[in-house]
């Protein structure tokens, strides 16, 4: 998946974000998120949607559960209704239980609420200077909550 790099460079493959840190720009970039904006390539190519369950890595593959792949029925999307209802602030969990609700009631009228709601929350993010990117815990198939 493209994004922008807004970590400095570290040795290893661990998807553990606590020993990590930002580049000057990369915090900016994570804060906005627009970081996100160069998978705008991925929806040319059609491998992604603007509105859909977010990508997860690869090595969480073999950690869902059978319902939990369902989300995987509707293309991986750049915002979705776990984001807007939350984005890292919430549990695993929570985040599969927006996903599969997502997938079950699918439909253009909630897209356009979707990407109304990533709009507020991006604008409000600029004029926050409080808010501090959050990273979500790497999920190892068991800690939902």
């Amino acid at each position: 998946m493209y994004k922008f790099r807004s970590l400095k460079n570290i040795d290893g493959d661990s998807l553990s974000m606590e020993h990590r840190e930002f580049t000057f720009l990369g915090k900016i970039l994570r804060k906005t998120g627009l970081d996100e904006l160069p998978q705008l390539i991925h929806v040319i190519k059609g491998e992604m949607s603007f509105i859909g369950p977010r990508p997860m890595p690869i090595a969480y593959e073999a950690k869902y559960s059978k319902d939990e792949l369902k989300r995987f029925n509707v293309t991986p999307g750049i915002t979705g209704w776990a984001q807007v209802h939350g984005k890292n602030d919430i549990s695993w969990g929570k985040r599969f239980e927006l996903d599969l609700w997502y997938v079950e009631h699918i439909s253009l009228t909630l897209d356009i609420q979707i990407m109304a709601k990533t709009f507020m929350q991006f604008v409000k993010v600029i004029f926050d200077k409080n808010s501090k990117p959050k990273e979500m815990q790497v999920f190892n198939g068991s800690n939902l909550t």
